[in-house]
Formats: structure tokens, sequence, C-alpha cells
């Protein structure tokens, strides 16, 4: 029996949740809020946390131990002083103030244009991460032999330190530019260390959602002689959406903290990376700069997240029986 006697029909309906009386995404119970406006208290009370604690917490921290030097000792709470602690107020007017006197550009300038670099690195390096996960992912699914021996080792990869690898990275792709083998700017190495972070989610999800499908629905396809390849493009991967989704939203995730961190580890310019290191070095003479490309590494985050939410809305139809937030 060939694809075509296969697909049309019940299974396609099952599979895809089309048919009648077939269970759709459900929305859990909760208020009226929705998610943005629990976004938003979540964001109001954060900041209320933050300028409760300035207000009433020890100027110095709270430190354990030592011998009451400066420095010594185990910080267990940290310290309120302007410096260390500067008001929500102070951090969102510095974003307006120029990036570092004179004519320069305000700082929030400064900050989308880094943010946009570092985005289209770590987008960059989720792609990539996507399509070697999703490989592995198959790979797993397809031969056990190669799940046993290869999930663990893929546990294992995300308890090497990447502050420590992303250099290891960046020299190899120096030898390998200079070597002439083919050219390895140095943005790759961001980009391929973000991968080393998003393709983890991203083949455990695959892995989960291609064993998703009921047996039932297995057994029609074996009954109808459909080869693997039919079964993985009709009924797997179809059922593999709901697993797979927050699969990527994680990864997206993780490609930005793994394109921040590479930056700041390899020195590259243009980024939040950089600019988050360099104000840093000024934190002592003005503590709320730093907070700008913090906030922009969360606004690209998002951004990220947003992004796998609309790959998620034209797949809508895949969703069955996943819970919507």
């Amino acid at each position: 029996m060939t694809d075509q006697a296969i697909v049309p029909g019940s299974v396609t309906s099952i599979v895809e949740g089309a048919g009648d009386g077939m269970p759709r995404p459900r929305r859990r119970p909760g208020s009226r809020l929705g998610p943005v406006g629990w976004g938003v208290a979540g964001v109001a009370a954060v900041i209320a946390i933050w300028e409760l604690y300035k207000l009433l917490g020890p100027a110095d921290g709270v430190t354990v131990g030592g011998d009451g030097s400066a420095g010594s000792g185990v910080i267990l709470l940290p310290r309120t002083h302007d410096r260390a602690m500067p008001h929500v107020w102070d951090m969102v007017a510095r974003m307006f103030a120029p990036t570092s006197g004179g004519d320069t550009p305000p700082l929030i300038v400064s900050v989308l244009e880094a943010a946009g670099t570092t985005l289209g690195l770590a987008a960059l390096g989720w792609l990539i991460g996507v399509m070697i996960g999703g490989i592995l992912g198959i790979a797993m699914q397809r031969w056990r032999l190669v799940e046993w021996g290869l999930l663990p080792w893929i546990v294992v990869s995300q308890i090497v330190p990447l502050i420590a690898f992303a250099p290891v990275v960046n020299a190899l792709g120096n030898q390998i530019d200079r070597a002439g083998i083919l050219p390895w700017p140095q943005w790759f190495s961001v980009a391929l260390i973000a991968s080393y972070l998003a393709f983890f989610p991203v083949a455990v999800g695959m892995l989960r959602g291609l064993e998703a499908p009921d047996a039932l629905h297995l057994d029609l396809f074996h009954a109808g002689a459909a080869g693997w390849w039919s079964t993985l493009i009709h009924l797997r991967l179809p059922a593999a959406v709901p697993h797979l989704l927050p699969a990527l939203r994680l990864a997206a995730a993780s490609a930005v903290v793994g394109a921040v961190v590479a930056e700041v580890s390899i020195g590259l310019r243009g980024g939040l990376g950089r600019m988050l290191i360099q104000l840093a070095g000024q934190a002592s003479s003005d503590p709320a700069a730093p907070w700008a490309p913090t906030f922009g590494t969360v606004a690209i985050g998002l951004v990220a997240a947003a992004g796998v939410a609309l790959i998620g809305v034209t797949l809508h139809r895949f969703r069955r029986g996943e819970e919507i937030r």
C-alpha cells in the first residue's frame, strides 16, 4: 500500500487532531489577567521587592565568617548602598542619558544596537542547535542502540562550564582560519557556542515527542504497510509538536544566554556581552549603567521566546492535548 493510501482519511485526522470531537489545546484555569497581565504583575513584584529590600536591608549586607576585613567572609545578603544596588528609577533614567558623556548617543540606543547583534548570533546558534538536536533525536528514536550510547553523553555535555568552553572553541576556530581550511570569523564561534546550549533541549524534546504516538496509531500505519519514513513524516513528527515547542522555547532562551556568555569569554565587540563587561568596569562611578545591557539581554530573550510562539501558532492544529498557558 502506498503512502497516499494511508495519509487521507481517519489516520490523518487522528494524527493532526482535525477530526470532529478530537481534543484541542486546552487552557489552564485561572484569572482573567492572562499571560500579559501576569507578566506585568511579576515585573511589578520584582521592582517592589527590590526597592523594599533596598529600604530595609543593611547597607553593607550580611556577611558570615571572615576576619572582619573588607572582602572576607561569605555574603549571605547583598549590600544595599547606591553603588551596589541603585534605585530602579535611576537605572531607567540612566538608559536615556549619553552612553559615555559628550555627544555620544543615549545608552538605550547603544543597547538596542548591541542587542540586535547578539540576537542575530543567538538566532543563528538556535538554528544550528535545532538542526543538530533534531537529527540526534530522530537517530536516537530510530535506533535504540544509538539512544543508549549517545543520550548519556548529550546529558554530560551540558555539565561543561561554558565560560571555559568558549575560549577553546574560539582558539580552534582561529587555528582553522589561519590554516586556510575554511573561513572562520570570530562571530561564528559565538553562534556555535550558542548552538551548544540550544541543541540539548531540542534533542531530548524530539526524542520524547517521536515516542509519543499511541500504539493504536502505530498499529494503523503498520497495518497499512507504511515504512519508517512515512510513519515519521505523517505520524511521529505531528505527534512530537506538543513536546517540541517547549523544547524550542528553552533552546531559544539558552541560545541567548550562550551568545552573551560567549561574547564575554572571547571578547567579541558589538554585542551585549562586551558592553556588559565594559560598563561593569565603570560600576563604581556609574552604578546604574551595567543594568542597561542586562535589561537588553532580558528583552532579546523575550523576543526569542515570542518568535518560537509564532511558530507554535502556525502549528496549532498539531497541538492536541497541549496545555496553553
